[in-house]
This record gives structure tokens, C-alpha cells and sequence, in this order.
């Protein structure tokens, strides 16, 4: 099981997508609805992209997300307050493959994501390539095998960011 940190946004021009993340038994997670750095944006501003996030992702998946992880890693005042106040886990990272990056094959992704692994890390890769450069979901997916196999080598579970919070 993975956790789906889904941009409204996309969510909009591909529900079917979403639904079918869901549909997979997948954890549906809340990152934004304009994939923009919050510390430029109002509270006010702030709050809308986030209810327009959770409507449009409730909408497409029938799930209410309960992490968020705002857009770059950079929670704002306001992005931290509000997620506390709707209950929701204020989730990072603590490895990633860099795979947004347009060097980067998938071997470095796997290296960069799977090296060093130990229980309890949160593992940050991207689906798409809407935010990145051009094609990085494909060296992903090609890297997700040497990832998987790091994160399993571990003999833990392989939990969603609810199951590891609870």
C-alpha cells in the first residue's frame, strides 16, 4: 500500500485516475490544489486552495484525506494551522529520489530513495511529471523495483502514513 498525496488541481482533469488509486486500496493523502509555495500566499488563499483540494478529491474518490503534505516540503503558519485544526497529519519526508529532477535515471532515484533505509522512513516519490521535468514519472517507475526491494529487504511492513502514525 502507498499513500497518494494528491494536487486537486490534477485530481480535476484526471477523477478517474483518482478513483482508481482509491479503488486500489491505496491511502488518499491531501498536498494542495495549485501546486504553489504557500509562504507567498495568504492564509486566506491558504485555506480555499485546501477546501477546494478536499472537495475535489472527496468528490473524485469518495475518501476524505487525513495527512497533508504542502507543495516543496514548506508548511506555512497558516498551511500548519488550518491542517491541525481539520485533524489532519502534518507529513514529510525522510528519504527521496530526487526523481523530479531531469538527470536523474532510475538507478540514482533507487539509490538516492533506497540506500540506507531503515523502519520508519517516509519515502518521497512522484507520480507524475506536471511539477517536474519532462517524463520523470517514467524513470520512477522504472526505479519503484530497487525501491521496493530496499524497503523490503527490511522485514517490516510496508505501511500507509496513517498506519505508521497510529
Amino acid at each position: 500500500v502507498a499513500t497518494f498525496f494528491l494536487v486537486g488541481e490534477q485530481v480535476e482533469r484526471y477523477p478517474s485516475l483518482a478513483a482508481e488509486i482509491a479503488a486500489a486500496g491505496h491511502e488518499i493523502a491531501l498536498h494542495c490544489h495549485r501546486h504553489t509555495l504557500l509562504l507567498r500566499r495568504s492564509p486566506k488563499t491558504v485555506e480555499q486552495d485546501l477546501d477546494r483540494a478536499v472537495a475535489t478529491i472527496e468528490d473524485a474518490t469518495g475518501r476524505s484525506p487525513s495527512c497533508y503534505r504542502p507543495p516543496y516540503g514548506v508548511f506555512s503558519a497558516a498551511s500548519l494551522a488550518f491542517a491541525r485544526r481539520r485533524g489532519w497529519v502534518p507529513t514529510l519526508w525522510s528519504r527521496w529520489g530526487r526523481d523530479w529532477e531531469a538527470r536523474a535515471t532510475p538507478d540514482v532515484i533507487a539509490r538516492r530513495a533506497g540506500a540506507g533505509l531503515v523502519s520508519g522512513d517516509v519515502v518521497l516519490l512522484h507520480d507524475a511529471d506536471h511539477y517536474s521535468s519532462r517524463d520523470s514519472w517514467m524513470r520512477t517507475v522504472a526505479a519503484l523495483p530497487q525501491v521496493l526491494d530496499s524497503a523490503q529487504s527490511l522485514g517490516v511492513p510496508l505501511v500507509s502514513m496513517t498506519e505508521a502514525s497510529a
